[in-house]
């Protein structure tokens, strides 16, 4: 983490744009405070990436959010000016990569006006935590597999650049954690969407969080998935009664709450759950009324 960390701080002033790579499921959660400062006022596109697997509507207030954190200016946005520290955010799915061509390569121009002329090049980086899909996202702007990928984090080991048919540059970069996550929702949300490794989790914790969670929100998914006549009252309740269907029994017929912990938290990492987001931004009301706090 830190030789990635110095290789971005080294690698940033040479850039054009700074793409970051964010879990549409958690944004907040997995907007790395690193990254942020080490940015400081270059423009940035915030990509919300897997935002197939995500709520679409908490996906909107998402990129509203964003955006409005800091927009050019009305007097400079009609001038066509991009003011330093501009982000425009979009949702996406790497893994439809027509999509990827053709939004993020015309963004990175909006926000690099001075390299549209002749022979101009322009230059952006992709940065974000392990696991949301950096080199997905880079294999589909180069239309063929240049960046080794995996259904788990540190799989870039190391900086790659490449160019586009575009001529723009993009240079990839391992995905770093910051080194201590105050917000515990946050670092269970990362736990969840597998941005932390699987053997520095206690999968039993993590699925009560991801159950608790899943019960006030989206009951109706849990109740589709499991096949439940009824919906547990409680975290627990839910993982006993999944082992329970899912035959994940010792002898003597109690539940294994690991084996029935591991299927709920992979069940939502593939999707099988239904789009579901894990966090909302500040403010917005949930379709229940409730708000989340945490």
């Amino acid at each position: 983490m830190t030789k990635a960390r110095r290789t971005i701080a080294e690698s940033i002033p040479s850039q054009d744009v700074v793409i970051e790579v964010l879990d549409a499921r958690m944004p907040l959660a997995s907007e790395n405070p690193v990254l942020a400062e080490l940015r400081g006022q270059k423009p940035c596109i915030k990509v919300l990436n897997k935002s197939d697997l995500a709520d679409p509507a908490v996906t909107t207030a998402w990129l509203r959010y964003f955006e409005a954190e800091r927009a050019a200016p009305p007097d400079e946005a009609e001038r066509g000016a991009s003011p330093a520290g501009q982000v425009l955010a979009i949702a996406i799915s790497a893994s439809q990569s027509s999509e990827a061509r053709r939004r993020i390569p015309e963004l990175c121009k909006r926000l690099a006006p001075p390299k549209n002329g002749p022979g101009k090049v322009v230059r952006a980086m992709i940065v974000g935590i392990p696991n949301v899909g950096k080199s997905t996202l880079i294999n589909a702007l180069m239309e063929r597999k240049v960046a080794k990928v995996g259904d788990e984090p540190a799989v870039t080991k190391s900086q790659q650049l490449v160019t586009l048919k575009t001529g723009m540059a993009i240079s990839d970069n391992p995905g770093i954690l910051w080194p201590k996550i105050d917000d515990e929702a946050a670092s269970f949300r990362l736990a969840v969407g597998g941005a932390i490794p699987d053997t520095a989790i206690d999968y039993q914790s993590v699925a009560l969080f991801a159950a608790g969670y899943f019960l006030r929100r989206y009951p109706e998914l849990l109740v589709a998935r499991y096949k439940l006549k009824e919906l547990p009252e409680t975290a627990a309740a839910l993982i006993e009664e999944i082992g329970r269907r899912r035959g994940c029994l010792r002898s003597g017929g109690s539940v294994d709450l690991h084996k029935a912990s591991d299927i709920l938290v992979h069940d939502f990492r593939a999707g099988r759950l239904g789009r579901i987001s894990l966090e909302e931004p500040p403010g917005l009301e949930s379709p229940s009324g409730i708000e989340e706090s945490a």
